[in-house]
């Protein structure tokens, strides 16, 4: 099992910690209620370590990432941020990515830990001669500071102005005299940020070291919490946002994820644009839908949804959301689905019923990045 850099400093902050996609991760360090409060309601400080990252540069840097990636990469800007998928041949997803452009011919990738070997692969199949594509995963320390209160930590620790940055930005900056590559962007569905630290020995995580502890100690005040694996998961599944392994697989398209704004056709060719042409033209067979409990029960993956009592679709994630005091998941069904439509969850062998949602689960007048 892999050992995250910050791995010392996790385990005496008392964390409880599990394997995940071959890390050894913090799942908790007091209770993931707490944890995933005090991102909606505070700051939480994450180790996202785990994930991959991938350097793509050189004047073919742009036509690489234009034939592998769904969305439209030649649109971003310097400094600017984009959600996209990695298609096979058939148009099913071998991952989700953020695609950061750090110099006019130099891109950052950030992918699932599970699926770095798989992409390694296919990139190389696939490269452009002019692209130079490198595996950075194992000497970069990615952190995320999440919540209404994030800017409010991380403002007094750097010389740029927060307020110039924007959603699905970056920027460079220096925290406790440590350089870092810094993007507004995060997983919780909350304001927040995602630190990156480059060329950081694994063995000797000094700078990542400083930087997580000063983040802490400047959190102090506004009630900062060190978040693990539980509380990533919740926020992000009260957000409405997509796991690759539940929501998305190399079988689900992004059309019938529900995120097809990462696909641009008229952009050109690209791997599986013509099968998710065909979908669009045939017509989805299943959809991917949120649920709320009107009963007392935890959705889960694997639970049968019905409607009328006949089995409609399948449970991809589900949770106890700490914030609604209800269950709540995401999954597949059969199109036609609406909002408000009543239905049911199989829990241990009896139906529940639940509502048909709409995302995010929360009122986003009150939380969430857009919270008023």
């Amino acid at each position: 099992m892999k050992q995250l850099p910050l791995a010392h400093a996790h385990r005496s902050l008392g964390a409880q910690l599990v394997e995940f996609a071959g890390w050894e991760m913090p799942l908790k360090y007091v209770s993931v209620a707490e944890e995933h409060l005090a991102v909606r309601r505070a700051v939480g400080l994450f180790d996202v370590s785990h994930m991959g990252e991938f350097s793509v540069r050189g004047p073919g840097a742009i036509d690489f990432l234009q034939h592998v990636a769904s969305n439209d990469v030649a649109k971003l800007t310097v400094w600017g941020v984009q959600y996209s998928t990695i298609l096979n041949e058939r148009g099913g997803i071998m991952d989700d990515v953020l695609i950061h452009r750090r110099r006019e011919q130099e891109f950052i990738i950030v992918c699932n830990a599970i699926n770095v070997e798989k992409l390694n692969g296919w990139f190389a199949q696939h490269r452009d001669e002019e692209a130079i594509i490198k595996d950075i995963s194992k000497t970069t320390v990615m952190l995320a500071l999440q919540g209404p209160k994030a800017r409010q930590v991380l403002q007094p620790l750097i010389k740029f102005d927060l307020t110039q940055l924007k959603r699905y930005k970056a920027t460079e900056t220096e925290i406790a005299g440590v350089r870092m590559f810094m993007s507004r962007s995060g997983y919780t569905g909350e304001d927040g940020f995602e630190l990156f630290i480059f060329d950081e020995p694994t063995t000797n995580p000094v700078r990542a070291e400083k930087v997580w502890k000063t983040l802490l100690r400047a959190g102090k005040d506004t009630g900062i919490r060190p978040c693990g694996l539980g509380a990533r998961d919740t926020t992000r599944l009260e957000a409405g946002l997509c796991l690759y392994g539940k929501e998305l697989t190399e079988e689900i398209t992004p059309l019938e994820a529900r995120i097809d704004f990462v696909v641009k056709f008229e952009k050109g060719e690209f791997i599986g644009r013509a099968p998710l042409l065909e979908q669009k033209s045939v017509g989805l067979k299943h959809v991917r839908v949120g649920l709320r409990m009107a009963e007392v029960g935890v959705p889960r993956q694997g639970y049968g949804i019905f409607k009328e009592g006949k089995k409609v679709g399948m449970v991809t994630s589900g949770t106890f959301s700490p914030l609604l005091k209800a269950g709540i998941a995401m999954g597949y069904a059969k199109p036609g689905l609406k909002v408000g439509n009543q239905i049911s969850v199989e829990i241990h062998g009896k139906k529940r019923a639940a509502e048909i949602v709409n995302w995010p689960f929360y009122d986003p007048a009150r939380y969430g990045r857009s919270r008023r």
